[in-house]
């Protein structure tokens, strides 16, 4: 496997990939969420390359950039073990060297939910995202569904700019109880664990909610939000019932609908997210 630091040093790389090449780009800390991507990338595709960077322009002031998980020995270790071909480890002056002026907007996905309350965040996403494609040159780039709405930004993106990729999509890995695998639930305690479970039981509500009948979007928030409440830990932050599509939110939610979340546990901000219809986990 080979690591490098340097855009200079993964084009050579690149050159002598198998073709095709799949790409999985993370910020590291990985996870069996993460592995379960690279292990599609590798049935789908001659060769992969997988990138960690943790992107400063993705965090916002106040937000946890200082403190978000690295160890990239570990990493690099999983990623062997996995067989990846190449892994792209660059610094932050490496991708926005002095005088950086360029940024790329995905508007209409990016205004709502995670961009209406992260001002930024999406011009970072998409930023980075346009930057490692052309360094990599990936024939499929491999997403999870956990981050929803990233995966309708970066389709946006690659379907406006043109760019000759395809996006996949797999789904969210979970703990046995439920909750979804991310690198920032290293962040909780015990109780706090313990606690983030009224995310998916909340989701898990409304999708046997909706399966029995109830189509108002307003009456499934509210049993979600009350769900969420009795957790003394939990704090909301939004809950959304939005086309897969556009996120306008809907009055009746019918499929294909995206639910979505954020909700603080203790000092720690998670989200998480179903498309209507799915089989209950």
């Amino acid at each position: 496997m080979d690591t490098v630091r340097t855009i200079a040093a993964m084009r050579l790389v690149r050159t002598q990939l198998a073709e095709p090449v799949g790409f999985v780009p993370t910020m590291g800390s990985l996870h069996e969420g993460h592995l379960s991507l690279i292990r599609r990338a590798l049935v789908d595709n001659a060769s992969v390359a997988v990138s960690i960077f943790v992107n400063p322009t993705q965090f916002g002031p106040g937000e946890d950039l200082m403190r978000y998980p690295r160890d990239i020995p570990r990493d690099l270790a999983m990623l062997a073990n996995e067989g990846a071909d190449a892994v792209f480890v660059p610094d932050a002056a490496e991708m926005y060297p002095t005088n950086f002026t360029t940024w790329v907007t995905v508007e209409k996905p990016s205004e709502r939910l995670e961009g209406a309350v992260r001002p930024g965040h999406f011009r970072g996403v998409a930023t980075i995202c346009a930057k490692l494609f052309n360094i990599i040159r990936p024939a499929r780039v491999y997403f999870g569904q956990k981050d929803a709405q990233q995966v309708l930004v970066i389709k946006r993106l690659a379907t406006d700019l043109n760019l000759d990729l395809d996006i996949v999509t797999l789904p969210t890995v979970r703990a046995p109880d439920g909750l979804a695998l991310s690198s920032r639930n290293a962040y909780l305690g015990v109780e706090e664990r313990q606690a983030a479970t009224v995310l998916s039981r909340a989701l898990r509500l409304a999708e046997t909610r909706w399966l029995a009948g109830e189509r108002r979007a307003d009456v499934l928030r509210r049993e979600m939000a009350e769900l969420i409440q009795t957790e003394p830990m939990a704090q909301i932050d939004y809950i959304s019932f939005a086309d897969g599509e556009t996120l306008t939110e809907l009055e009746t939610a019918s499929a294909p609908a995206l639910i979505s979340l954020a909700v603080y546990i203790g000092q720690n901000r998670l989200i998480d997210n179903l498309v209507l219809p799915q089989a209950p986990y």
